[in-house]
């Protein structure tokens, strides 16, 4: 694997990546309303790797949504490399993620008529940023994507491919990269090279990941876990292992499971 250029220093960032303040989000009105977020508040370090996770329907997702710009909290504040995020328009929000956020996606999102190279260099086109080719050919070059240049998705394999949403997302260099599930359609092999890799952009490049995930062998590459269970934290775990990360969720789904039974009390016939 590729290491990163240690001469090349990162950008001056703020010493906190991401903050959270009492951050909501409902979803529904009425009866129907489901609270996805509820008074969420918390803060990220720069250069940290955060794991998220919890049972299904925790919020793990709009969590990651609202946080990086694709959705908007109904309250609180969202603020990335000491910047909040707000604007009335959907332009402005626009060009708050362009300039302060990286995206790596389970499905990689890559163009597949555009070379690894130009889909490498989208973002800061769609910025109206200048590109700089040795700077993307170094950061494929990092990725360990230097001599595939000229290959379209097509021609990669999946770990390749995630490779390029990693380069992708690190070209503009952003205050805060979230991955979506990034390893869910790889095999175990490509899985924990994309890992890996993700880790050693924090310890090597300076960057701070926020990785959602339902796997605990995924987790334990993190600096730390943070656990939601009914849109709000509930715990996290420093200098995680796998085992650990798993018997944490164990538990966690089971209380999860004990309250809705106790909303929900079975009745009798």
């Amino acid at each position: 694997m590729a290491m990163f250029d240690r001469k090349r220093q990162p950008p001056s960032r703020t010493a906190e990546a991401l903050r959270l303040e009492s951050v909501s989000k409902v979803y529904g009105t009425g009866d129907g309303a489901v609270t996805a977020l509820d008074d969420v508040s918390l803060r990220l370090p720069a250069g940290s790797f955060t794991a998220v996770m919890g049972p299904s329907g925790s919020g793990k997702s709009t969590l990651l949504q609202c946080a990086a710009g694709l959705d908007r909290p109904d309250s609180g504040r969202i603020l990335v490399d000491g910047a909040e995020m707000g604007g009335s328009s959907e332009a402005a929000l626009t060009k708050f993620r362009r300039e302060r956020i990286g995206f790596i996606f389970q499905q990689y999102n890559l163009l597949p008529t555009l070379t690894v190279e130009e889909n490498t260099a989208l973002p800061l086109r769609l910025a109206g940023r200048r590109t700089d080719p040795e700077r993307i050919r170094a950061v494929l070059t990092q990725v360990g994507l230097g001599r595939r240049l000229g290959h379209l998705p097509d021609q990669l394999s999946g770990g390749q491919r995630q490779r390029v949403a990693i380069a992708r997302a690190l070209v503009t260099r952003p205050g805060v990269i979230f991955a979506d599930e990034p390893t869910g359609a790889l095999d175990t092999r490509s899985a924990r090279d994309v890992l890996a890799l993700l880790r050693e952009t924090v310890q090597v490049h300076g960057s701070t990941v926020v990785l959602v995930t339902h796997d605990p062998v995924a987790a334990s590459y993190a600096d730390r876990v943070l656990f939601l269970a009914d849109g709000r934290l509930a715990g996290h775990l420093a200098a995680p292992t796998a085992e650990a990360v798993a018997e944490r969720m164990t538990r966690l789904g089971d209380r999860v499971a004990e309250r809705h039974a106790d909303d929900f009390p079975l009745m009798e016939v």
